[in-house]
């Protein structure tokens, strides 16, 4: 051992006083004078990062020949992480080798990539951030966790069965590759009517591209003016109505609101022609058959995402025919409208990528697993590798879990309408400049929306960023109130108030940045939910009876069928 040691420092100290001196720019090296320096590869910074890895490389080699010698300290988000949580990663001096390279390599590609000079004379700082996406994707793949060979827990998982976790592992994966996508929840654990979307309900209005849906009322009075959910049309409804404990239909319901839902159609070959006009066009429809509906004036709309997004061009458009008091209060889950600072979703739209979504919607619209495989992308160490070390090397069974069982229920889209989206909105970021977006034939200008509203972002979120949601509030002219939540993008809409899980944060103060906001913010353990139903009983005090047209098929809107309706279960 001690032999190997002496070894590797002499290596260690050839490597680091003959090899890397000799890419010191020298005047000797030519006779025109010194070279310059090459950016990533010469320059000062990435000589020492280089020293610095390989000196650190020969240390852990040291500690792997001599266990006794004091390990290097950690990062504390290495030392959390939890993909290596299980003690063997750490007690075993190979695997806690292995570990520590890991984390060694990680650390030289990902600092190397933030060095590279971005702006003029270096790399274009969207093509940087594309880089490092994608850095960071490949050393998320690379991980020992991904890989029988090291992976401890493998290793003598496969010992143990004689093999039998590989055999199911790739019963798994052939499953998976026969579906075209990954599974990540136990299959026949859920079912819509069952144990998913079982709050009381009919269908009470249809079209080529929407159900509306209409909730029995819970209590005997209910809040005069309904709430009309607008969810995402790139996914399905019942993120709002999980299993009764995880509700927000149910649970608003129960706070004495009349609730709707808008369920959107998964697009087939007959949407091809559907563009984002048909969408707003549906919201109006919405909100017009709700208020003949009820014989009320206005509704609290309520858009999450991309369901928000289409929203606030809907208020833009009532705003411009003068008819914007027909929506009371409009509430925005993890809602963009300048996309200046979108996250990670802005690296899968540029030139190339349009062009090939075009080669991916030969039949008119684009098949929802490909939108699912960008999402899971977004977070591909828990939405992907996680489930190839547990599902595919390990051969474990699959967990029930709702949410991801949503997140797999893939929702196929127009495929015009999807392109328009991604380059007048992501790449033009045409919605948030006045007049340069027009719907159904008028330029919109989202200041001139003055109707009161709620804004809700995830601290968290890697679809729509907390600075990003933050932006909306700039382009609108009435009241706002925005409230930052714990947790991500789905996490941090539904949390209800029983599973005392996250936190919200407000401040009463102007501010002109999320920082600022933060900074004064006020911290409330629990869900954001009550703060919602409190602020639309602020904006509408009156109440009525539950009866009459409040109690779904009781009125002129007729019950088709029971909830949760049938564009839901179509594929």
């Amino acid at each position: 051992m001690q032999h190997w040691t002496r070894i590797l420092g002499q290596a260690q100290q050839l490597m680091l006083e003959h090899g890397f001196g000799a890419m010191q720019p020298s005047e000797t090296m030519t006779g025109f004078g010194a070279l310059p320096a090459i950016p990533g590869f010469t320059d000062p910074d990435t000589i020492r990062r280089t020293q610095d890895f390989w000196r650190e490389s020969a240390n852990l080699w040291k500690r792997l020949l001599d266990p006794a010698l004091a390990p290097a300290p950690e990062r504390p988000e290495q030392a959390a992480d939890r993909r290596f949580k299980d003690p063997r990663w750490h007690d075993s001096p190979v695997f806690d080798w292995i570990r520590r390279s890991y984390f060694l390599i990680s650390d030289q590609l990902l600092s190397g990539v933030d060095a590279l000079p971005a702006g003029a004379g270096g790399l274009d700082p969207k093509q940087k951030e594309q880089l490092r996406f994608i850095t960071r994707s490949f050393v998320d793949a690379m991980s020992p966790t991904n890989f029988p060979a090291t992976n401890p827990l493998v290793l003598e998982k496969t010992i143990e069965t004689g093999g039998e976790n590989l055999i199911k592992g790739l019963q798994n994966i052939l499953a998976d590759l026969s579906k075209g996508q990954m599974t990540q929840s136990e299959a026949g654990a859920f079912e819509l009517g069952r144990n998913l979307a079982t709050t009381p309900g009919k269908v009470v209005h249809r079209t080529p591209l929407y159900e509306l849906i209409q909730y029995a009322p819970a209590t005997p009075s209910v809040m005069t003016t309904p709430v009309l959910f607008f969810p995402p049309w790139i996914n399905r409804f019942y993120i709002l109505d999980l299993d009764p404990a995880k509700s927000l239909i149910r649970w608003a319901v129960e706070q004495g609101l009349t609730v709707f839902v808008v369920s959107w159609r998964s697009a087939d070959a007959s949407m091809k022609d559907i563009v984002w006009d048909d969408y707003v066009a549906a919201q109006l429809d919405a909100i017009d058959t709700i208020r003949a509906g009820l014989d009320v004036p206005a509704v609290h709309a309520v858009g999450y995402c991309v369901g928000g997004t289409t929203l606030a061009a809907t208020l833009a458009l009532l705003a411009e025919r003068g008819e914007a008091d027909t929506v009371r209060s409009a509430t925005f889950f993890t809602t963009q409208v300048d996309f200046t600072e979108a996250g990670d979703l802005l690296h899968f739209v540029d030139d190339e990528q349009l062009a090939l979504f075009k080669t991916l919607t030969p039949d008119g619209f684009l098949d929802g697993r490909y939108m699912a495989a960008t999402f899971n992308l977004l977070r591909g160490r828990d939405l992907i590798w996680n489930y190839v070390t547990s599902n595919y090397l390990l051969g474990q069974d699959y967990l029930p879990f709702d949410m991801l069982h949503w997140n797999g229920d893939t929702t196929n889209l127009p495929a015009k309408w999807h392109l328009s989206y991604l380059t007048d909105l992501y790449r033009d970021n045409l919605l948030a400049t006045p007049g340069a977006l027009s719907v159904c034939g008028t330029p919109i200008d989202l200041t001139r929306i003055k109707t009161p509203a709620y804004i809700q972002a995830g601290r968290e979120d890697h679809i729509a960023p907390a600075r990003s949601v933050w932006k909306l509030q700039s382009h609108f002219a009435g009241p706002v109130r925005f409230v930052l939540a714990g947790s991500g993008h789905i996490a941090g809409v539904i949390n209800p108030p029983t599973s005392g899980k996250y936190q919200f944060w407000v401040n009463p103060e102007q501010t002109d940045s999320l920082d600022a906001f933060i900074a004064g913010a006020k911290e409330t353990r629990g869900s954001w939910w009550p703060d919602w139903v409190e602020w639309l009983r602020q904006q509408d005090p009156e109440s009525v009876q539950a009866d009459g047209a409040r109690v779904p098929g009781n009125g002129t809107l007729s019950a088709l069928e029971d909830a949760p309706g049938s564009y839901v279960r179509t594929r």
